[in-house]
């Protein structure tokens, strides 16, 4: 089933501002959110789409990479907004509540998840440089990088064998501390994070013997990332949960590819069309001829016509690269250009010298030879 429109899953314009589009979203997960609607599927479908909506729009390079390519944009190859699960979102959006969690919307002043599985780990970034052809035609890469990990001998808790946690006694396990002050105003509350264990919640008896009571390690990790045709130079995919995981246990962040192109010797890349110079002698341009280019995929043969004209433009259709939304390729443009000889022999000096008062060897442009300016109308349209 096709994912619906971003902007018409929140119910907003394309032009909303993000106010507009966290009051909307705001709305939406009040509706649908899942202490409302217990064992309520179609509710907690709408909620995960309102979210990973909210995601992408809510983010000004995400949002702009959307309204570029769309949703193949977004989580082709894996990549992008698709697939949120209830942690990612009560993790990322508690803020949209007012920072009590969800839960507060509906009384209990709890979150659903409690202090540690609200936090999130941070956001890994990393270069990755491709050639002309595999962004063309997409690539599959496996990538080493190094990141934080949950511990796999406490389970991510920090507790020496995932041995349970107490709930801290100075702060009762809501990780903060409070206190009433008397003032002009009358009594005012102050909040602050517990000393003890510093807005966890909850202490830890015996520390994990692995991970120092961390709840994570640092591991290098092989990641297939599978990148889709037609991206370009600087432009940001996502790999959701490929990030740090937070000390402690949390959702892990995501991992930010930056893309980089290689630049191809031969082959100039512009938008979705590609270019290459082809330099032929005089004599193949007067006498027409067969030459072979290189193309993103191999080579390909392609006539010269007789009379050929320097500046001419020959186009290859969907020779180019394919568009991330998968509809339309790029073209080739072949730029010709007359090689003229800067050396010649006697022999051919003489030669040159008889064809020279040959009237089929003096320039006689007409209405159908085109004009530099003409080549680039033609070009451009």
């Amino acid at each position: 089933m096709a994912k619906r429109d971003y902007y018409e899953v929140l119910g907003v314009e394309k032009n909303a501002s993000k106010d507009e589009i966290k009051k909307a979203y705001r709305k939406i997960a009040i509706k649908y959110h899942p202490d409302k609607n217990p064992d309520n599927k179609e509710a907690e479908q709408k909620f995960k789409e309102a979210a990973e909506a909210y995601d992408v729009l809510s983010d000004d390079s995400k949002r702009q990479r959307y309204d570029q390519f769309g949703h193949q944009g977004m989580d082709g190859g894996g990549f992008g907004g698709g697939g949120m699960n209830m942690d990612d979102i009560f993790s990322r959006f508690e803020d949209i509540f007012g920072g009590g969690g969800f839960g507060d919307v509906f009384g209990g002043g709890a979150s659903r998840q409690g202090g540690m599985g609200r936090r999130r780990g941070s956001d890994l970034r990393i270069k990755l440089k491709l050639t002309l052809q595999e962004v063309a035609n997409g690539v599959e890469k496996s990538i080493k990088v190094k990141r934080y990990i949950s511990c796999d001998s406490c389970g991510g808790n920090g507790a020496k064998n995932g041995t349970s946690l107490t709930v801290c006694s100075t702060c009762g396990g809501s990780g903060q501390t409070k206190k009433v002050v008397n003032t002009m105003l009358g009594q005012m509350v102050y909040a602050n994070t517990c000393p003890s264990c510093h807005g966890e919640g909850r202490s830890i008896q015996d520390k994990c013997d692995k991970c120092k009571g961390d709840g994570r390690i640092y591991f290098e990790e092989v990641i297939p990332v599978k990148i889709p045709a037609g991206v370009s130079q600087g432009i940001q995919l996502s790999m959701r949960g490929k990030g740090n995981v937070p000390k402690k246990g949390g959702v892990p962040g995501d991992l930010i590819i930056l893309i980089e192109e290689i630049e191809d010797d031969q082959l100039k890349r512009k938008d979705f069309d590609i270019h290459y110079d082809l330099h032929i002698s005089f004599i193949d341009a007067a006498l027409g001829t067969t030459v072979e280019v290189p193309t993103i995929n191999g080579k390909a043969k392609i006539p010269i016509e007789k009379g050929t004209q320097s500046g001419k433009i020959l186009r290859l259709r969907g020779k180019g690269i394919k568009e991330l939304d998968g509809y339309r390729s790029g073209d080739q443009l072949i730029h010709v250009n007359i090689w003229t000889p800067q050396r010649l022999s006697e022999e051919e000096k003489k030669t040159l010298e008889q064809l020279k008062e040959s009237s089929n060897f003096q320039p006689k442009p007409g209405k159908a030879s085109k004009t530099f300016f003409d080549r680039m109308k033609e070009f451009f349209d």
